[in-house]
């Protein structure tokens, strides 16, 4: 039973929704999950439009407060129910809270630009029936690589992103994994209730 009309818009095929529901997973919040359908254009209606004029999900909705783009979404989360589930901002700790916002702008301005284009060219185009450009993939490959250089020095020396705990950053990343030592050592976070939760919502709908 919802204490409140708390609610997120999205579709689980988008990996921008999966960051969100792991984060209110994370904070054992009670909500109801609206998917919507992105083939059958439900983005691009005027309800849909009406929460997010970009048509793109996903949207939070709890009571008054309508919220889309999934980092501000999750950082929204993560600093009002803090104190609900797993603190993923280290509140409590100032040094490690900036550690967290570091590492979450890093995922946002590094990471996803040269990731984003892989996914899309070898997963969302044959699904819409479209060849992928392996010039553009090949290109990103390498720009991805550079950008995980970086990940796996970082991850010699700590657990996670951030230090010696999960936070909001590695959450941010969840959507998107690569397979090197140290890397593969991080991704143990899918181990975590709240991943498998995630999990189970992508196997049953949502429901």
């Amino acid at each position: 039973m919802l204490i409140n009309n708390r609610k997120v818009y999205g579709s689980l095929n988008s990996p921008a929704t999966l960051r969100v529901l792991a984060c209110v997973f994370e904070h054992d919040l009670d909500f109801e999950f609206v998917p919507i359908d992105l083939n059958a254009g439900e983005h691009k209606n005027k309800q849909f439009l009406s929460m997010n004029p970009f048509g793109q999900v996903p949207v939070y909705e709890d009571g008054d407060i309508k919220q889309f783009e999934e980092r501000a979404i999750t950082t929204y989360i993560a600093e009002n129910f803090k104190e609900t589930g797993y603190d993923l901002i280290s509140y409590q700790d100032q040094k490690k809270a900036t550690l967290v916002k570091v590492w979450v702008k890093m995922e946002s301005q590094q990471y996803n630009p040269v990731i984003k284009p892989v996914i899309y060219q070898h997963f969302v185009m044959p699904l819409m029936g479209k060849s992928s450009d392996q010039t553009i993939t090949d290109a990103s490959i390498e720009k991805v690589r550079n950008v995980l250089d970086v990940y796996e020095a970082k991850l010699s020396s700590t657990k996670y992103l951030a230090g010696d705990f999960y936070s909001l950053a590695d959450l941010h990343h969840l959507s998107y994994t690569y397979q090197r030592p140290h890397v593969k050592a991080w991704w143990d976070f899918s181990s975590r209730p709240a991943f498998k939760k995630l999990t189970e919502a992508m196997i049953f709908g949502g429901k």
